[in-house]
């Protein structure tokens, strides 16, 4: 919802493209306001721009705009004269009707046109979606007939996929009402955020990147014991003709007509949270400053960002933008989530201790930092000032923004604030948590003990037996997604603050080979989540002309 009194014009995406170089022809316009960018757009042109990381401290369960953030300061960047391009992630349904609320910014500082991009966009997830459960049908259907090979159904790790939220969906029985309805088994649904499908599209760069990462998806092993991938029942080139138009980066629009690429929705909770590797690419050739986002707080979006991203797209940031706000430093500081606005200076300075964590974690990586301050009606100047002097004794420079009612006028001190890091940035090597030739076990405990603050780390029985086949399949040097809570620096949503002596726990391990990582499912995270007792659905109303209101919150 944009602040009342400001209505929107938005621009025709053909002069969005003007605005950020691209030719006509790699243009193909999706309606008015969307469009796809093709990947010829890419030849010939090289990584000019500088890339800021926007990231933040461990969230309320409501978010802290970090989107907000991200947009406020691409606009911010363009006042000052700066070619901006923000490159972010596309919304998921499940969020958009679960919790959160749309994904698109908030106020005056939005990607648009944001009920497109919050609802259908221009396919990709559901693309994903299909491309998923096509291969699903295919494992099933070489059961049933044991075509072309004999695959072992008790075996089967593939699941089916929808991008909704929806709890009912995580553990199933499909194949019933006889022979011809295929073999009984166990099975589940993920939201597609959490497909190793969704993780391809993002980390491909070409088309033959994708149906080869397609192919090698595991599903299962024979009834010998072999691992069947996806290319072994025939699926990798199907996935992929499906997932073509998907593969190119979306271009749209921020609140004051300033380019946004926007591609790739994976959750940083349960996959690795960062838009395509091919957006990012595509911003970097055309803009300047490049505003990228990784998801929920520095420990999970952040982290995986830094050591899975960046290998693949030979690039680390310039800068890092850690979000906060006033009321999650508080929550984390163990104030009632329902006075978050009363002040409470004894919450705030616990709730620095979380904060303090991710900046040492980003002094790890040795990237410069600004903390932005996303504005609140609630927050007190005494509250901001309290802040100002915990990170000036650090070293550190806080920017307040207030783009939410102000728009790009409002980011003008971020944006002086991460022009001077980028303008002041020594150069730097890349900086990785865990070196690839590491064993599993020691990547996972890196990031544990570095970016989390744990003591320990603990494979359940169960996770060890996985550990040990992902070894057997060639998975041990690649590196490591840990699904965990985004609400704590533990795997308990609960632990809020800077908890210590605290052990991770990892009860499964999963080989995502196609997308190129292991994924490590720790305390109760979940990869099909659920809907609230109140969900966002329900202020979501379809007006007589079309108009569509409640996407957002507060909408």
């Amino acid at each position: 919802m944009n602040a009342p009194g400001h209505p929107l014009v938005l621009k025709p995406i053909a002069a969005i493209g003007d605005t950020l170089g691209l030719q006509s022809d790699h243009v193909l316009p999706w309606g008015r306001h969307r469009a796809k960018i093709d990947l010829a757009a890419l030849n010939g042109r090289s990584a000019k721009g500088k890339l800021v990381l926007v990231s933040a401290i461990n969230p309320t369960p409501a978010g802290e705009g970090k989107t907000t953030m991200s947009v406020a300061l691409a606009m911010g960047l363009r006042r000052r004269g700066k070619n901006a391009v923000a490159a972010l992630r596309e919304p998921s349904l499940g969020p958009v009707f679960g919790v959160k609320g749309g994904g698109t910014g908030g106020g005056r500082a939005t990607i648009e046109p944001q009920d497109d991009i919050n609802l259908h966009f221009t396919g990709d997830i559901h693309a994903v979606t299909a491309a998923h459960n096509l291969l699903a049908a295919l494992v099933d259907n070489a059961i049933l007939y044991r075509d072309p090979m004999e695959i072992d159904p008790r075996t089967v790790t593939w699941p089916r996929a929808m991008d909704m939220n929806d709890r009912s969906l995580r553990n199933v029985i499909i194949g019933l009402g006889g022979k011809g309805h295929g073999i009984p088994r166990e099975s589940r649904f993920d939201i597609t955020a959490a497909s190793e499908v969704m993780a391809i599209l993002c980390l491909a760069k070409s088309l033959q990147d994708l149906q080869e990462r397609c192919s090698k998806i595991i599903v299962g092993t024979t009834r010998s014991g072999d691992t069947v991938r996806a290319g072994d029942v025939f699926a990798g080139p199907a996935m992929a003709a499906l997932l073509r138009d998907a593969l190119m980066p979306n271009l749209a629009q921020t609140a004051e007509g300033g380019p946004a690429i926007v591609h790739g929705g994976p959750f940083a909770n349960i996959a690795h949270g960062c838009n395509s590797v091919l957006a990012t690419e595509m911003a970097l050739a055309y803009g300047d400053v490049v505003v990228t986002e990784a998801g929920f707080g520095f420990d999970l979006g952040g982290e995986k960002f830094m050591d899975i991203k960046t290998r693949v797209l030979g690039k680390q940031p310039d800068a890092l933008v850690l979000v906060a706000t006033v009321r999650s430093l508080k929550y984390h500081g163990g104030q009632n989530p329902k006075q978050l606005g009363d002040r409470n200076d004894e919450a705030l300075r616990k709730g620095m201790d979380m904060l303090e964590k991710h900046l040492d974690t980003a002094k790890m990586f040795a990237l410069p930092c600004v903390v932005v301050l996303n504005r609140f009606p609630t927050d007190s100047d005494h509250e901001h000032e309290e802040l100002r002097k915990f990170l000036q004794a650090r070293g550190v420079t806080l920017a307040v923004c207030s783009s939410f009612v102000q728009g790009g006028e409002g980011a003008l001190e971020f944006a002086d604030a991460v022009t001077s890091a980028l303008e002041t940035a020594p150069k730097r090597a890349p900086r990785y948590t865990y070196a690839l030739e590491d064993s599993i076990e020691q990547k996972l405990s890196a990031i544990a003990t570095k970016v989390y603050g744990a003591k320990d780390v603990q494979l359940t029985a169960a996770a060890r037996d996985d550990l040990a086949r992902i070894e057997k399949q060639g998975g041990g040097s690649l590196p490591v997604c840990v699904a965990k809570t985004h609400l704590s620096l533990s795997d308990v949503a609960s632990a809020v603050g800077r908890p210590k002596d605290f052990t991770i726990t990892v009860r499964e391990l999963r080989h995502a080979a196609g997308a190129g990582f292991v994924v490590a499912l720790t305390g109760e995270l979940l990869t099909m989540p659920g809907l609230p007792k109140e969900p966002s659905a329900r202020r979501v109303s379809l007006h007589a002309d079309g108009r569509i209101s409640g996407l957002m919150q507060g909408g």
